[in-house]
């Protein structure tokens, strides 16, 4: 007889005592009833807890929370019914396509890939299915191992040091602990203070990521990701900075990630954020080393942000003068070499008549940064983090330094966002100079950012009209804003032709600062406005039926394997050829 499951109060109990006798003698419908009632009794449990509002629920949703990816948990789509065939269950929707990482899963994987991995009578959808599985078994495997890890704390704690009583672990451990993971995984002593570090905050400071991490919600480098941003925080903040990302970690790339779980700790705990940010660029160095390959790497680190992305820009600049004078390489390999050329005053460029030194940037160069930074900040009113584009998330009294150092140059152009409760943009004006008739006051006006009511309304389904004061030598500024809103489009920025208007790209690009394509992170100011309904087939050049798509994004949306929707409120649904969905919503700006 096949071993009795256990209740869906004690998942973490084996299924079976004998796992070949029961392979030799189960029954396969049986077990997936078992199977299927286990599943709902968890998540039944974890909805109860949810309901308390506790870390604990936290941690019961994440672990019930299923597969990781699009549409957690599960898909888009439930198929009801039973699918024929060796792999049905993994199937979109289907039991095993929402299981957990643990070790029955893998024994259904196993079967299902068949005899030599053949994967006989297995669909496209299943095979993905299958593939989803093993990646949360995998990260299950690795959960177990640093609950291993932790437990060898619990068992070596440091003397004099005190004992956390809920999770029993000691503060510290025996400070040969290292030497003797070292001696059985073969790994430095620097990895394995890593292992002990990361079992420590996982069982201490951050539940709910342990919990997803057990059940193959998010993988290994996700959890390295969370537990270094969150490094700083006491145990109680980290809990509340993981609960800011803990219900889209999954599905995020580790950019997207590392970007969301810094904002969330600089919400938490932006004095602490801004204070690690100050020590570390004591630790400003730069550093060189061997590549496997024979070449040499040499970086800079904890560098101060905004002269990063004024070198970044300067070694592009450097690199587009050498690809025109006819250098051969592409861009990166031009990069790589303009770095060297501006460090070393080198002239690269492959002619004699060589005006122009590196050192210095080529005529009407201009840099170009986008700082995202929420009014409350700016204006004092709280201390929220900003964002640089292309470097990520900033604490806001960086966020104010620059800003302020912005509003000195008269070239600097101010836009106005406005965000739902999630940060997605609903509306938007790009600021214009009060005209001189209108100006009332004389002198500078008060110190520091204001942002306040005009006299007029703006137009109709709007959010009105509104004056912002920098502190800079410029005029007052004023400010329409515009709505984002496309769930019933007026077509308000539609474009009569093929090609958008400036305001209509640009305000595509405010929705969605990188491309809509699958886990792709290119700026959006790089990428193609691309028509979701083709402009040939009757597609309006409109914000309700465009975004913006890098070039092979773009291509590949047009693969006749491939299907994407534009839903109402800016998602753009990917389906791909396995009939998998997947979506990427527009850009969630710092609220």
């Amino acid at each position: 007889m096949p071993p009795e499951p256990v209740s869906a109060d004690d998942p973490d109990e084996p299924w079976w005592d004998d796992e070949e006798d029961w392979e030799e003698e189960n029954d396969y419908a049986e077990v997936l009833a078992d199977c299927r009632e286990a599943a709902e009794g968890r998540a039944h449990a974890a909805q109860a807890a949810a309901r308390t509002g506790t870390t604990a629920a936290l941690a019961a949703l994440a672990a019930t929370a299923g597969r990781r990816g699009p549409g957690q948990p599960g898909s888009a789509e439930i198929f009801p019914g039973e699918y024929p065939g060796p792999a049905g269950q993994f199937a979109s929707g289907m039991l095993f396509d929402v299981w957990p990482g643990r070790p029955e899963l893998a024994t259904f994987a196993d079967q299902a890939a068949g005899e030599d991995d053949a994967f006989k009578d297995v669909s496209d959808d299943e095979l993905l299915g299958i593939l989803s599985a093993w990646d949360r078994v995998q990260a299950h495997a690795a959960a177990r191992k640093y609950a291993a890890v932790a437990e060898l704390i619990r068992r070596r704690p440091a003397a004099g040091w005190p004992v956390d009583e809920k999770t029993q672990m000691p503060q510290m451990w025996d400070e040969f602990t290292p030497s003797e993971l070292c001696a059985v995984l073969a790994e430095s002593k620097g990895a394995a203070a890593g292992l002990l570090g990361l079992a420590h905050d996982l069982e201490v400071k951050l539940p709910g990521t342990k919990a997803a991490f057990g059940d193959g919600i998010v993988s290994e480098e996700k959890v390295v990701i969370i537990a270094r941003a969150s490094a700083v925080l006491n145990a109680g903040e980290a809990r509340a900075a993981e609960a800011l990302v803990l219900d889209r970690a999954g599905r995020l790339t580790p950019g997207a990630l590392r970007a969301a779980i810094a904002r969330a700790v600089m919400e938490v705990a932006p004095e602490k954020a801004r204070k690690r940010r100050e020590q570390a660029a004591r630790d400003a160095r730069v550093e060189r080393w061997a590549e496997d390959s024979g070449n040499a790497a040499l970086v800079g680190r904890e560098l101060p942000p905004d002269e990063v992305l004024a070198a970044d820009q300067r070694i592009t600049a450097w690199a587009r003068e050498l690809k025109q004078a006819g250098l051969e390489g592409a861009m990166d390999e031009l990069r790589a070499r303009a770095y060297l050329d501006l460090l070393l005053n080198k002239d690269s460029r492959p002619r004699e008549d060589q005006h122009t030194t590196p050192g210095v940037a080529s005529a009407g160069f201009a840099g170009r940064v986008t700082l995202t930074a929420p009014l409350a900040t700016l204006t004092r009113l709280a201390d929220r983090p900003g964002e640089l584009a292309g470097l990520g998330p900033v604490d806001p009294w960086l966020a104010r330094d620059l800003a302020a150092a912005a509003a000195q140059n008269p070239k600097t152009t101010w836009c106005v966002t406005v965000t739902d409760q999630d940060g997605h943009a609903v509306g938007h004006g790009c600021a214009r100079p009060v005209p001189t008739s209108h100006r009332k006051r004389a002198g500078p006006g008060p110190p520091g950012f204001t942002f306040t009511p005009a006299r007029r309304d703006g137009p109709p389904g709007g959010y009105g009209t509104w004056i912002l004061h920098t502190p800079g030598p410029g005029p007052d500024l004023r400010v329409t804003l515009d709505p984002l809103d496309t769930r019933d489009c007026d077509h308000r920025y539609e474009s009569r032709g093929h090609d958008p208007g400036v305001r209509l790209r640009h305000l595509s690009q405010v929705r969605h600062a990188t491309c809509t394509g699958i886990a792709c992170r290119r700026p959006s100011t790089h990428a193609d406005f691309e028509h979701n309904t083709p402009y040939a087939a009757g597609g309006r050049t409109c914000l309700c039926n465009g975004g913006p798509k890098c070039r092979a994004d773009h291509r590949l949306k047009q693969h006749p394997k491939w299907t994407v929707d534009q839903l109402p409120d800016g998602t753009f649904r990917w389906t791909t050829p396995a009939g998998r969905t997947c979506t990427t919503e527009p850009t969630r700006y710092p609220i």
